[in-house]
């Protein structure tokens, strides 16, 4: 699968704070509390307030890290904290990575340039730039891996729409913490959704110690949806503290039926 990457990386408040005038400007947020800037044309025409294909780059080609304009704005964005650019292009499972990093307002690293991807994975130019931002590996285990370019998620989108979109999608969040937050939310959501799916996927085979004729004598009520409503509410008690006597079965059934619409009136 074709893989391509034109971005600069850095904390994910850093980038938002430092793009916040630039329209064009949407941040996506990786592991680790960074964030990814996809580096398009209107990006760099409005960061810079050159065209592209000015400042020596080729007619109609992109800005790149040897581009003084842009080697200027990253300048800027890194006195609050180092960033790196990254570009990686591969077809075919042949392909090249650069990086290069800023801070203090300086270029420090780079650009760092290859085609050969036979070396230790730390020393290839997006890992290599990525541990200049402080990103480490979340293990001991992963820590004999040394990619870097996996811990942060780089292989989350393939091409640069999809790091657009992942941008554009965040733009609500003011900050790192308030779009995790949300995740977590989201997450515990889908979780607690998922488990609600399984719950009703597997009523249908829990036995429970009253049968429809039993409720209706218990309850005074007639056949009816509300039989199946009492069937359900106890077998969702099966589900979640394990199987009832018919005693506490009849003591939990009268509980709810009060508490119900039913006509019941503690017979």
């Amino acid at each position: 699968m074709p893989y391509e990457l034109n971005a600069v990386i850095g904390s994910f408040d850093l980038l938002r704070s430092r793009t916040a005038g630039i329209r064009e400007a949407a941040v996506a947020p990786l592991r680790q509390r960074m964030g990814l800037v996809p580096v398009t044309k209107q990006l760099l025409e409005e960061a810079t307030g050159l065209l592209t294909g000015q400042d020596g780059a080729g007619p109609g080609q992109p800005f790149t890290v040897m581009s003084p304009a842009f080697g200027q704005t990253l300048g800027y964005w890194s006195r609050g904290g180092p960033i790196a650019y990254v570009q990686a292009d591969f077809h075919g499972g042949d392909g090249y990575q650069t990086a290069a990093v800023w801070r203090t307002g300086a270029k420090v690293w780079g650009p760092a340039h290859t085609w050969d991807f036979t070396g230790p994975r730390e020393d290839w130019p997006i890992n290599a730039a990525l541990a200049l931002l402080d990103v480490v590996p979340r293990s001991s285990e992963e820590a004999n891996y040394h990619d870097l370019f996996r811990e942060v998620g780089l292989g989350r989108e393939q091409d640069m729409d999809g790091w657009q979109l992942a941008g554009r999608t965040a733009r609500w969040a003011a900050t790192y913490d308030e779009w995790h937050q949300e995740q977590l939310a989201e997450h515990e959501r889908t979780a607690r959704a998922a488990a609600k799916v399984e719950k009703y996927r597997r009523l249908p085979n829990v036995a429970v110690a009253l049968d429809g004729k039993a409720i209706m004598e218990l309850l005074g009520i007639p056949p009816g949806p509300l039989i199946g409503a009492a069937t359900r509410h106890l077998q969702e008690l099966h589900l979640e503290r394990g199987p009832l006597s018919r005693e506490e079965a009849v003591t939990r059934l009268r509980t709810w039926a009060a508490e119900q619409d039913t006509g019941y009136r503690g017979r």
